[in-house]
């Protein structure tokens, strides 16, 4: 397999509080990784350090093999690595198709265009159905996959989705899921944050636990959801 993100001896800071502590970390081409924790492990303060809105203070994120520790989070996106922020973040007073639009901003190229358009309305229907809708009407699910909309029209090779179950219904979070599996089904690499832990262990492949800015545990997420510690601390068994 090849590896498309790789992190090595990663540590970030807020102010002179260290959050992030030597992480190592990586992910396959083609893979869904989920990582696992309670509210401040650390998760989102990992997914922006390694999208460049959070400065490390050492260590290596390498991207297809390009290290972007460091580089500014526009440069880092235009590489295709692209973030859905926890609480989606979408411009709530421009339309749907304006927003779909901002997420083409940060492409080395606008070929294709229309097709990716055409096809982000495929797997979002509703969006298709409200493309002139101001944004922050939608429902809540509906943002989300507007937030999904966004990011994919960026041509990601690699997705990190932080917290994308946040605040939904539990039927619109089984839409969410099943939508993530159609997204590595047409070739994009998945890193997943998720408050539900079961629901991110059964759909990914690998998954790191992290408590308190360390990584506790990794492996195979079939063999996380056996182990007694997590059980007992995040599957509520």
């Amino acid at each position: 397999m090849t590896k498309l993100l790789q992190i090595e001896n990663l540590c970030t800071n807020y102010g002179h509080i260290e959050v992030l502590h030597r992480i190592d970390l990586y992910i396959d081409a083609g893979e869904i990784v989920s990582i696992i924790g309670s509210n401040g492990a650390g998760k989102s303060t990992l997914l922006r350090t390694i999208s460049g809105l959070v400065q490390p203070k050492s260590g290596k994120i390498l991207f297809n093999g390009q290290d972007v520790a460091g580089i500014a989070a526009h440069l880092i996106a235009s590489q295709g690595l692209t973030q859905v922020p926890e609480g989606r973040m979408i411009i709530k007073k421009m339309s749907v198709f304006e927003n779909l639009l901002i997420g083409a901003h940060s492409r080395q190229s606008i070929t294709n265009f229309d097709e990716d358009l055409e096809s982000i309305y495929q797997i979002f229907p509703i969006l298709s159905e409200r493309k002139f809708q101001i944004a922050g009407t939608l429902s809540g699910g509906q943002q989300q996959m507007l937030a999904l909309g966004r990011a994919l029209m960026s041509k990601p090779r690699l997705l990190m989705l932080d917290e994308p179950s946040l605040g939904l219904a539990p039927i619109v979070i089984d839409q969410v899921f099943n939508i993530i599996k159609e997204l590595r089904g047409r070739g994009i690499t998945i890193l997943l944050v998720e408050q539900n832990a079961k629901q991110a262990l059964d759909l990914s492949d690998r998954a790191y636990v992290l408590e308190l800015g360390h990584i506790v545990a990794t492996g195979i997420s079939v063999d996380i959801s056996k182990n007694p510690k997590v059980v007992s601390a995040y599957l509520g068994e």
